[in-house]
């Protein structure tokens, strides 16, 4: 987001987690993008990669949770954008992998189109703040180190 829409009060309801992980940039956006490494560290299946148009399933047993995501679009090594969510709450979620180096790459995860009052927006923004801050923590923890921190499922304990 620019400045000027930042400033925007309809703007301002949205999440942001960013964290710097020493891969470079094509291995995060596919870690991203493949759910066969995607599934080592947020959801536990998914029923397809992600592909500019198409859509696909994410699903996390563990929570017996299931969403459907549609991706708007996909610059690769740069820009990942899906909606997601279900009925009447479909939100928009929008990776930016910057390469700092050749083994660094930061990734910022801005997750906006929320609605509702004011205690839902703030429920809605600190919730996905949280989670999205949860998937980077786990993301580099398994592509720097190979370590699977399960904590995504550690979340809520059942």
């Amino acid at each position: 987001m620019d400045r000027e829409t930042e400033n925007k009060p309809e703007a301002q309801n949205y999440a942001k987690a960013e964290m710097l992980i020493r891969k470079p940039a094509k291995e995060v956006f596919e870690a991203i993008i493949n759910p066969d490494i995607t599934t080592n560290f947020w959801f536990t299946k998914a029923s397809g990669r992600l592909d500019a148009n198409k859509e696909v399933e994410w699903v996390w047993e563990m929570y017996n949770h299931r969403v459907p995501v549609f991706v708007k679009s996909i610059q690769l090594p740069e820009k990942i954008i899906i909606d997601w969510g279900n009925d009447g709450e479909l939100t928009t979620v929008e990776w930016t992998f910057k390469n700092i180096h050749d083994n660094e790459t930061f990734l910022s995860i801005v997750h906006s189109g929320f609605t509702g009052g004011q205690d839902k927006l703030i429920a809605q923004v600190r919730d996905s703040t949280e989670g999205f801050t949860i998937v980077l923590a786990g993301l580099k923890a398994w592509l720097e180190f190979g370590i699977r921190l399960n904590l995504v499922a550690d979340r809520f304990p059942q």
